[in-house]
């Protein structure tokens, strides 16, 4: 299966998951293109540095439609069959989900539904929570809405602040990435409503 892998910026979780592709990890995998919609996103130079094709295609001067438009082309034109979220910062538009229907996989450092959308740790902090956690999960037309394939919960202790709930959600999140693939690759999964179920 070829998968494309959206960045903008360091690209960790990319990384991650080119890195279990290659080491076959994710059997039946490859990752056929990385794209980003900033010309600064570090995870450009990581992807080159591991033989992995990059586009840029900046948002600058354009309407969402228009630049997904282009992405969508990118993608299509090198055969990409599931679209990776790793860090991309721009909300994707309904043409974009109907072009890849239950083919676009996100991850989100909160335990969805709860704390969607940016800053979803220092949300987490301010409502006091006592567990948090990272959520992958299908992309549909709505922010951080699609069906859920797997969830890592992390404590939340009295002294967290945004950026240490940040830095202990990151450590669970590059697994529970490479966990969803494996499922998803495998093509051993059924979406029923808002659920992901195993077969």
């Amino acid at each position: 299966m070829k998968l494309g892998i959206l960045i903008s910026g360091r690209g960790s979780n990319m990384s991650a998951i080119i890195e279990a592709v290659q080491k076959g990890e994710i059997p039946k995998a490859e990752v056929a293109v990385v794209v980003s919609d900033k010309t600064s996103a570090q995870g450009l130079e990581k992807a080159n540095a591991r033989g992995i094709e990059t586009v840029v295609v900046t948002r600058k001067g354009r309407s969402r439609d228009e630049h997904d438009a282009e992405i969508i082309n990118e993608l299509k034109r090198r055969g990409v069959e599931l679209v990776c979220l790793a860090g991309y910062m721009r909300l994707l538009s309904v043409d974009f989900v109907r072009a890849f229907p239950d083919k676009i996989i996100n991850i989100h450092p909160s335990l969805l539904p709860a704390f969607p959308g940016l800053d979803a740790q220092a949300q987490a902090i301010a409502y006091g929570v006592k567990i948090s956690g990272c959520t992958v999960h299908f992309v549909d037309e709505h922010l951080d809405h699609g069906a859920i394939i797997l969830q890592k919960a992390v404590e939340v202790s009295d002294s967290d602040t945004a950026e240490s709930l940040s830095a202990k959600i990151l450590e669970h999140e590059h697994a529970a990435y490479v966990e969803a693939l494996k499922r998803i690759v495998s093509g051993n999964y059924e979406i029923v409503g808002r659920k992901v179920n195993l077969l």
